[in-house]
């Protein structure tokens, strides 16, 4: 079995390397995600996850997805983690508007934010191409690493990646026009989309608020880059990934401050030869320590990046080429 890297509590750094056994939901756990929209502008509603890890308790209830209800249908913002929770939040629509749900868009391919879409069956699912392909080269492994995690909330549910590839630009879905944002940092394809009608900008997990950052497949460096091009993006209200939504600039600067002090931390240690394990040590700034999982994410973030801070700081000089001597 492939194995990603994609690690959201500790137990399963145990489990993949020990081989633990599946555990179950817990006896006689009633397996509703409780999902209720909050509706945060014209047309559109949020489905605001917990500020946690994936548990057996919560069944990776822990990210945000919404839907906007155009005048042509129903347009969905991420899937949620399970197939569960897909055939949940496709009842949970029901409960605000008779129409179809006629487009859905996977923000990236992390599992929390897709792995709900086998209950969209017909419906057409759009992604960024590169995020296709690792929905298609990693789902497997997140479907079974995430069974371990949650249990009995994912049982049944099988990687369905996304089939239409979509580009940057703008769609018009009935009364409301959508702008695709091709970006990157988080992973290497993060779609934000911004709704020009209300102002509302989903970020996907290119902003986290209130929540520290994951970082299995993030390279810091661009990752600012695009939040600087967020920031510079006029938004009513801005959905991050995880957290709740926000009318101004605060979660970017908190991502990016996060963010920021995570790739000084790996230079720093790096560059005096500190280890891993006494990095992992290092006590959490304060500006920090409110920030949910803040210590669990930063000793993920130095198990997913250390090694590559190590090789850029031992990276060696090329040799200059010798000028070829006249004769």
């Amino acid at each position: 079995m492939k194995i990603v890297r994609w690690l959201h509590i500790p137990f399963v750094l145990v489990a993949l390397c020990l081989g633990f056994a599946t555990i179950p939901a817990a006896q006689g756990q009633e397996l509703d995600y409780g999902l209720k929209p909050q509706k945060v502008a014209e047309n559109t509603w949020l489905l605001i996850g917990r500020n946690e890890d994936f548990t057996l308790k919560n069944g990776g209830n822990i990210v945000n997805t919404g839907f906007i209800v155009t005048s042509a249908g129903v347009v969905v913002i991420d899937t949620g983690p399970s197939r569960l929770y897909g055939e949940q939040m496709l009842r949970a629509i029901a409960k605000i508007t008779d129409k179809p749900v006629i487009k859905v868009f996977n923000t990236h391919h992390h599992p929390d934010h897709y792995l709900g879409n086998q209950s969209f069956a017909g419906v057409k699912i759009a992604a960024l191409a590169e995020t296709i392909r690792e929905q298609i080269s990693d789902g497997g492994a997140f479907t079974d690493n995430v069974y371990r995690m949650s249990g009995d909330w994912i049982k049944g549910t099988e990687s369905t990646p996304a089939k239409e590839p979509v580009q940057a630009g703008r769609q018009q879905f009935g009364d409301h026009e959508l702008e695709l944002l091709s970006l990157h940092g988080h992973t290497s394809a993060d779609m934000a989309i911004l709704d020009h009608r209300t102002g509302v900008l989903f970020a996907g997990d290119l902003v986290f608020h209130d929540r520290a950052a994951t970082t299995p497949h993030a390279v810091i460096q661009h990752w600012l880059a695009t939040l600087d091009r967020l920031e510079n993006t006029p938004f009513q209200l801005l959905v991050p990934g995880h957290g709740a939504p926000v009318t101004d600039q605060r979660a970017i600067r908190q991502t990016r401050d996060y963010l920021l002090w995570v790739d000084r931390a790996m230079r720093e240690a790096t560059t005096s030869g500190e280890e891993m394990a006494e990095l992992i040590a290092r006590p959490i700034p304060a500006e920090f320590a409110g920030i949910a999982l803040a210590a669990e994410e930063f000793a993920r973030s130095v198990a997913h990046l250390y090694r590559r801070y190590e090789a850029e700081t031992f990276k060696p000089t090329p040799k200059p080429t010798p000028k070829p001597t006249a004769r």
